[in-house]
Parts: C-alpha cells; sequence; structure tokens
C-alpha cells in the first residue's frame, strides 16, 4: 500500500510540473567533456580546445567513438554532423543510444546510422530501434539524404519518450516509433554513443564495396552536441519531455514527416516480405496502404536511387548521383 501511494504522489507530483516544463526542458549544446567521455580509438579521438566540436576518426588502424557519462531514462539527444568526404564506402558513422552493455541478449536501441560510399554517390541514413533484445525484428528504415552531408554539418536527432521514439533530421521528423504493446520497445535506460567504423562486410551495396584505406584517415565532425534526459530514477523529467515541442507531433510535423518519406525513404523493413517470409505489415508502424510502393525485397518503387537513373542528384545541384 505504501509503495502505491508513493507512486501515486509521484504521478501527482509530475503533472503538476507539466504546465511549465516544456519551457525547463534546456535543450542548449554542452561541451563534449561536461556529457560525455572517449569510448575507443586513441588519437583518433580529437576534442577541440573549447570542447565544443570532436573529431572522430577511422583508419587502418582503429576507428573511433564516445559514450555519455550517464545513462538516460528517456529523454532529447542530438549531434549535428559533417561527414568524410571523398570515396567513403564501407564508412560507417553512427549516433545512438544502446544499453548492450548492461543487458547482454536483451538490449534496447536506437539508431542513427550514416552510410558512405563510392565516389559521386550520396550518403545513406538509416535508422533502427530495438526493444528487450529484439533483435531478429529488425526495423531499418534507409534513406537518401537530401543534402551534401560533407559540405557542412547537419542534425540528427532522438526524441525518445514513453510513448513514441521520433527521429530528426535538420528539425524535420522524418519517422515516428509508437509504443505498444508488442513488447519490442526500448524501456530501460540507455547510454548515448557516436562512433565511425569499418562496415565493409554490410554498409554500401550489401557489401559489394569495401573501405579503400588509400583514402584514410576517414573523419567526421560532430558538434552541437545536446543531451537533455532523465536518469534511471527522474522519470518526472520523462513525463516533462512529452509536453515538448520535440516530443509533440502536431499535424504540420506529420505533412513534413510525409513529405520528407515519399521523396526519400529507400528501403523499409515493413515491406520486406522476402526477409519476413512472405508475411505482409509486420509492425504498428507499418501502413499497408504503401504496399504497393515497394518490391517484395523492402525497396522503394518510386524513389529514383542509380540502379534505374544516375542522373538524379542531392536537392543542393551538387551533381553526387543517388546511389
Amino acid at each position: 500500500m505504501m509503495t502505491s501511494s508513493w507512486s501515486g504522489l509521484l504521478v501527482i507530483s509530475c503533472m503538476l510540473l507539466m504546465s511549465w516544463a516544456a519551457a525547463a526542458v534546456d535543450m542548449s549544446p554542452v561541451r563534449f567533456d561536461a556529457a560525455y567521455m572517449p569510448l575507443f580509438g586513441g588519437d583518433n579521438l580529437v576534442p577541440s580546445p573549447d570542447a565544443r566540436t570532436v573529431l572522430l576518426k577511422l583508419d587502418r588502424f582503429t576507428g573511433s567513438g564516445f559514450v555519455s557519462k550517464s545513462a538516460y531514462h528517456h529523454g532529447f539527444f542530438s549531434a549535428s554532423i559533417k561527414l568524410p568526404h571523398d570515396y567513403t564506402a564501407g564508412v560507417v558513422v553512427a549516433f545512438y543510444l544502446s544499453n548492450g552493455d548492461v543487458f547482454p541478449g536483451q538490449h534496447d536501441e536506437l539508431d542513427f546510422e550514416l552510410l558512405g560510399n563510392r565516389r559521386g554517390h550520396a550518403w545513406h541514413v538509416q535508422t533502427n530501434m530495438y526493444g528487450n533484445g529484439s533483435t531478429g525484428r529488425g526495423r531499418e528504415e534507409r534513406y537518401l539524404l537530401p543534402f551534401d552531408p560533407t559540405a557542412a554539418p547537419h542534425s540528427y536527432a532522438i526524441a525518445w519518450t514513453p510513448a513514441a521514439v521520433i527521429f530528426y533530421i535538420d528539425a524535420v521528423p522524418i519517422r515516428e516509433l509508437v509504443r505498444c504493446s508488442s513488447g519490442d520497445y526500448p524501456a530501460k535506460p540507455m547510454s548515448v554513443y557516436a562512433t565511425i567504423w569499418d562496415g565493409s562486410a554490410w554498409a554500401t551495396d550489401g557489401g559489394r564495396h569495401k573501405v579503400d584505406y588509400a583514402y584514410a584517415p576517414f573523419t567526421a565532425v560532430f558538434s552541437d552536441l545536446v543531451v537533455t534526459g532523465g536518469t534511471d530514477d527522474d522519470h518526472c523529467a520523462a513525463m516533462g519531455l512529452m509536453t515538448s515541442e520535440v516530443a509533440v507531433m502536431t499535424p504540420a510535423k506529420r505533412g513534413s514527416m510525409r513529405r520528407f518519406r515519399s521523396r526519400h525513404l529507400t528501403y523499409s523493413a515493413c515491406y520486406d516480405t522476402v526477409r519476413y517470409n512472405g508475411t505482409g505489415v509486420v509492425f504498428p508502424e507499418c501502413d499497408e496502404s504503401e504496399q504497393d510502393n515497394f518490391h517484395a525485397w523492402g525497396e522503394s518503387k518510386r524513389v529514383i536511387n542509380s540502379r534505374s537513373s544516375s542522373s538524379a542528384t542531392y536537392a543542393t545541384g551538387s551533381g553526387v548521383r543517388i546511389d
């Protein structure tokens, strides 16, 4: 009875805070050393003197990465990333949340994975979600980036609340995953990671094109690091985040998301009936009405890539082919 009463008081207290919690959510960038620490890579991880920017490098000896000092139970996590240029096939730059080191076999994960390409071909970005060790039910989606990500930094952000996950690129929502009863939703505290590594086995055209270290070192620049969330026992922070602008999907934001997805989504596990043994819609976020727009192996029939056209370019007009 005492536990139940305490839980009720906590909920009431949090609800009283909800009216001003949105204004209290701090989205300001933090210093690297305030929120993060090196994970691996030694000298391939290079913070700037003011700790506002971090270089992550990949060479023939090692990649590099950093990890948050705290684990968070929901929150908003963002980084501006400028990607390596020239030949980058096989290179993977990742910004993600995970607790795989704490819950092996039953871990949660939310991913941005930026996938390099051959010279003159566009980078892709992939999102994914695992909950409670659901690695056999990967929910990958891949998108063409509608800009040259090597020319300037662009923002990649994850809003994770008890109700939904929203992925953003440059403040435009590109994917929403609403919590359901399937058990595949991340519900345990996660740390925030940033890495660069060799994904030759799969990252570019299914592994056909490997990392070529003649072009190394490959350098990704991380800046504008935003880490806003509740730690393990700070449930009020999670409830407060739910009222903030980044966690609320307005009609205008849904419209922007639909436009982005119709123009740039190249693959969705929703429609990969080959992978899922002939089944149709396999996840609650899938829209069965879109099934005819995708091949049986999950690739879009509408979004043009170099398999059907070598003349498609970035929206910036940079002349980079989409692949």
